[in-house]
């Protein structure tokens, strides 16, 4: 079971922070640092010291880290062009020695588009197919060679389709919980397929609707990584547990319910139930970054019982 830290930094990181929560996943063993792509925060939180880009951020992480893998959870579609999308994996890409892995995602908060001026289209999910078509298909395009698309929402035009990323396939994660347009883009387009904050029987259930999607595509369904995230909350004992979900704001019991809280041993053993209907990987949803001792606990307690 690879565990890998997740970050939401809309709701309050600089990018110091990031890097220092970055460079504890690396020093502490762990598999990768993903992000979220948003630009407001949500809930009660004040959000400052103000959001950071993604795709900048995994710059510069790209060149202060080098064993980490690095990626979102997920991409906006609604917020970068096909094209322009494909450019930027791709450096990063090169700039991490070939670390990269890119989530895509339809989008789905409207009012982080009304604040910062990005339409909020209402067909968002036939733009995120064609955006992985175009991606996929510059990165997949022989140097030498052109590539051009004409779909409804996009068009290229003898596109030299550069840069190559550094790694022959850049992974693609697709996810989320519906239950045919989903599945049918993860057969055909993901490496990875990912359910966020998501039951155990609803984890199945998914897992299931896509394996039978990849198989009707013709494609073995063994070749997908299926994953899960969840937030996490562990304690030593009960008392550190209760103050480490009073700092993120949330309940004990509501978060031993959705989320991997708990001792050690309860993480583990929660965990092991998500293993037992597929999942492999764990992105591990952090949302106090100073806390690192939080981090720290994990790998010692949680992670050295799943290696």
């Amino acid at each position: 079971m690879d565990l890998r830290i997740f970050t939401e930094p809309q709701q309050g990181a600089s990018y110091d922070t990031l890097l220092t929560v970055a460079k504890a996943t690396e020093d502490l063993g762990f598999d990768a640092f993903f992000r979220s792509d948003h630009y407001l925060h949500m809930g009660s939180v004040s959000g400052l010291p103000g959001p950071t880009d993604a795709w900048i951020t995994l710059a510069g992480l790209a060149r202060e880290t080098s064993r980490i893998r690095l990626g979102t959870l997920m991409t906006a579609a609604t917020f970068r062009l096909p094209g322009v999308l494909a450019i930027q994996v791709a450096q990063v890409d090169q700039m991490s020695g070939g670390r990269v892995e890119l989530g895509l995602g339809a989008a789905w908060f409207e009012q982080e588009h009304t604040a910062y001026g990005i339409p909020f289209p209402k067909e968002k999910f036939g733009r995120l197919e064609e955006q992985l078509d175009i991606v996929t298909g510059l990165w997949g395009t022989e140097t030498g060679k052109t590539f051009s698309y004409d779909g409804k929402f996009y068009q290229l035009a003898d596109s030299p389709a550069l840069p190559k990323p550094a790694q022959a396939k850049v992974p693609v994660l697709i996810g989320g919980l519906g239950a045919k347009r989903t599945p049918r883009l993860a057969a055909r387009y993901a490496d990875e397929f990912n359910i966020p904050f998501a039951s155990v029987a609803d984890t199945q259930a998914q897992f299931g609707r896509v394996r039978t999607a990849a198989e009707e595509a013709g494609r073995s369904a063994d070749d997908l990584v299926y994953s899960n995230a969840l937030v996490v909350c562990v304690g030593k004992d009960d008392a550190e547990v209760a103050r480490r979900a009073q700092a993120i704001g949330r309940d004990v019991d509501e978060l031993k319910e959705n989320g991997l809280a708990g001792s050690p041993a309860e993480v583990v053993d929660k965990i092991g139930r998500y293993a037992e209907v597929g999942s492999s990987r764990i992105y591990l949803q952090v949302l106090d970054l100073h806390d690192l001792d939080h981090l720290e606990l994990i790998s010692s307690q949680v992670q050295s019982q799943l290696s």
